[in-house]
């Protein structure tokens, strides 16, 4: 009997709502801001907005300079939270206070849905979310008030009513930037952090194609919904507008029915198509052609929730348009270091925009579209390095992003070598169970303080190709890709059932094999796949690293049937790969240098 959705899982998802909202909450610091030091004035504000057919309040915070006024105004920066926040926690703020300190007018509000703002948690949908930010763009350029009567008469307009406004913010207070782009182009600039380029590939990944639904992604899913749907436990008395059904609380209804097909395990084509299209309308992916402002996209190395693979789709969009676009690959995403930045990188709740080169490369990009300024905003591409301990020095940089340079080939003996000729003709299978057999991490351990096994696999549930000892430093920088072609007569029947959940799924992963026999999964990233027809052949595109592979180490390419942080497999479909010199598996990898 085919296996739908683990029961148990579901269950976990209570556990790891609160410890996913301090994931989502504090996308650039977790230390609350000191006390005004007399640098800027706050004031609290409410602005009334139509939202997605509702009318609702958003809580907002204006951060005004000392000495900033009609006759001397100033640029302003508009930033919201992360999931799960409000203008008021820790990043959130801190964006206020850190850009008024340089004299920038902020405004910083809760997203609609959380805080003490209203309406439905529509995802940052650019017709809702987009629009409801539109209007306090309006403030700042003079052509509305606050309720309480409060006009931003101190902003340095364009044009009447166009004022000079950049965007800053990370994970949903990075999407929300785009999405307000979209629809108001009177936005001069964007700063988008960690942030998504489409949901259906964030959240149900499928690395080997973008129109068959891939591997859902339970755990950190079952945990935004869970916190969105919990907003009474962290907001009580809630804004009558925040209300949806008992169906669906506080999301909007499409959003619920996402989940519900996510997690009933089933892909019919109706529904699935439904899905899909919902997840494609809320992610810039589908309205960056509407995107004209200039942005410095920056990205996380370590993010199992919005890869490397997520920002480079979207610089790729952006610069093939004209859009002034520049990317930086940081350290820090969601899935480590969020909450302690390593030495030197960005982290505002210190302040130190000069001092990192993130903060750096942000201030000269505002300086540029803001102020106006003939600043140089830096190479096209910039990466962290982790193997370099100056923080001086972590940032290498680059014109434009590696090509895939080294190329290996799958032996049947279980070798991954260099040149086809030494290919071994041969066979080898595995097979899945009916639980999960491999470990790549457990999404939320780390933020939670909570243990997490390193990464495993089970014999017999995965194949791997073992590089020979790597004779000289080599560093990949960028997406990997491989070329497989499997074997599989259970799932060549199964696909045919018209349920696209019933196709063979499995797992790609590439390992970094230490001369003691050490292994190392770069920040347990791994390429989620539904193989969209096992009969041909696919290609996988794996998440971006940057990874030294010193000399003496070695390659190791793995493909499992499994992986506990995913849905997979409805019932055993043992897989069979077969190698000839002519007919094998291909990897690809961006070496800097060849």
């Amino acid at each position: 009997m085919s296996r739908r959705v683990p029961r148990s899982r579901a269950a976990r998802g209570p556990a790891l709502a609160v410890a996913l909202c301090a994931a989502l909450t504090a996308p650039l610091a977790v230390t609350a801001p000191a006390a005004s030091t007399g640098q800027y004035s706050v004031t609290a504000l409410r602005f009334t907005v139509e939202a997605g057919g509702r009318t609702c309040a958003v809580d907002a915070d204006l951060y005004r300079p000392a000495g900033v006024d009609r006759a001397h105004p100033a640029p302003a920066v508009v930033a919201t939270n992360g999931f799960g926040g409000s203008k008021s926690d820790g990043s959130t703020d801190a964006i206020g206070k850190a850009f008024a300190e340089r004299g920038y007018v902020s405004l910083v509000y809760s997203g609609l849905g959380f805080g003490k703002s209203g309406c439905l948690i529509s995802l940052d949908d650019p017709a809702i979310d987009g629009t409801a930010a539109a209007r306090l763009v309006d403030f700042l350029g003079g052509k509305r008030a606050a309720d309480d009567g409060t006009r931003a008469d101190f902003v340095t307009l364009d044009r009447p009513g166009d004022p000079r406004v950049g965007m800053i913010g990370g994970s949903y207070g990075g999407a929300i930037q785009l999405a307000t782009a979209a629809v108001d182009h009177r936005v001069d600039a964007l700063v988008p952090l960690i942030t998504w380029n489409d949901l259906a590939y964030s959240l149900d990944p499928n690395n080997a194609s973008s129109t068959v639904p891939g591997a859902f992604k339970w755990q950190w899913t079952n945990g935004f919904y869970l916190i969105g749907e919990g907003q009474p436990l962290t907001e009580p008395n809630l804004d009558p507008s925040r209300i949806n059904s008992l169906a669906c609380l506080h999301f909007v209804t499409k959003a619920c029915a996402t989940m519900r097909l996510l997690n009933s395990g089933s892909y019919r084509p109706g529904p699935t198509a439904e899905m899909l299209a919902y997840a494609h309308s809320v992610s810039p992916r589908s309205y960056l052609s509407r995107v004209k402002a200039p942005t410095l996209l920056i990205q996380g190395q370590a993010d199992t929730l919005f890869n490397l693979n997520e920002a480079t789709a979207t610089y790729k969009t952006l610069k093939a348009q004209g859009t002034p676009t520049k990317m930086i690959w940081q350290s820090w995403g969601h899935s480590g270091g969020i909450t302690d930045p390593a030495s030197g990188e960005l982290d505002l709740a210190q302040g130190n925009l000069e001092t990192s080169y993130v903060g750096r490369r942000i201030l000269a990009w505002f300086d540029r579209y803001l102020h106006r300024q003939n600043t140089d905003t830096g190479p096209a591409f910039a990466y962290y390095r982790d193997w370099i301990t100056d923080p001086a020095r972590t940032y290498a940089t680059a014109a434009q992003l590696p090509s895939l340079d080294r190329t290996f080939y799958l032996s049947g003996d279980g070798k991954l070598v260099d040149n086809r000729s030494k290919v071994v003709r041969g066979s080898r299978t595995y097979t899945n169970h009916l639980i999960p057999t491999s470990h790549s991490e457990s999404s939320l351990a780390g933020i939670a303080g909570l243990p997490d096994p390193g990464p495993y696999d089970t014999a017999g549930t995965y194949l791997a190709w073992t590089g020979a000892p790597l004779t000289r430093t080599t560093d990949v920088v960028g997406s990997p890709r491989a070329t497989l072609r499997v074997v599989s007569p259970a799932a060549a029947r199964a696909q045919r059932s018209g349920d696209a959940a019933d196709r063979l799924v499995l797992f790609a992963k590439l390992y970094d094999i230490a001369p003691d026999g050490s292994r190392t999964l770069v920040h347990r990233l791994i390429a989620p796949v539904r193989v969209p027809d096992v009969t041909k052949s696919f290609t996988v595109t794996l998440p971006g690293i940057v990874h030294r592979y010193e000399k003496g180490h070695r390659l190791r390419f793995v493909i499992a049937a499994s992986d506990d942080a995913y849905f997979g497999n409805q019932g055993i479909k043992p897989v069979t790969v077969v190698s000839a010199p002519g007919d094998t598996g291909v990897l690809e990898l961006p070496v800097l240098g060849g």
